[in-house]
């Protein structure tokens, strides 16, 4: 099964998705990640959108793929001159995770807001795998 979540992200701002449930036993896979202006053509953009396993304190453009929190980030740059975009990027990893998770934007031109989609593969998870990722997610908060 594929769930999908959307939405509209002012410059450094973040939203939480939650998808955790009590037992644990339902993972997700991320299958698309999409980004796009929210005034395509009306200024100039350079998003960077990520998703995190864990609330951020901070938000900002960079990215550093040796962070263990980062499960996915897009980059879109473009002009008020030219309607379709410059540069896009778009990176995620296929970790399974069963708790909630973060979208932040952060545009480093002109502060503009951002949208995003996103798909998640269900998948079920036994007991052995719902504890290790449900470990892993508390690892995390941890460091």
């Amino acid at each position: 099964m594929i769930k999908t979540y959307r939405g509209n992200l002012a410059d450094q701002t973040q939203d939480r998705i939650r998808i955790k449930t009590n037992r644990g036993n339902v993972g997700y896979r991320i299958v698309k990640f999409q980004i796009a202006p929210a005034l395509p053509g009306a200024s100039s953009y350079e998003s960077v959108v990520k998703i995190y396993k864990n609330k951020q304190t901070t938000i900002d453009g960079s990215v550093d793929f040796t962070d263990g929190d980062l499960l996915a980030m897009a980059f879109l740059e473009g002009n008020a001159s030219n309607q379709y975009p410059d540069n896009i990027q778009v990176i995620f990893d296929h970790e399974i995770f069963n708790q909630d998770f973060y979208v932040t934007n952060f545009d480093a031109d002109t502060g503009a807001a951002c949208n995003y989609y996103i798909e998640l593969e269900q998948i079920m998870l036994n007991d052995n795998e719902a504890a290790m990722a449900t470990l892993q997610s508390i690892r995390q908060i941890a460091e």
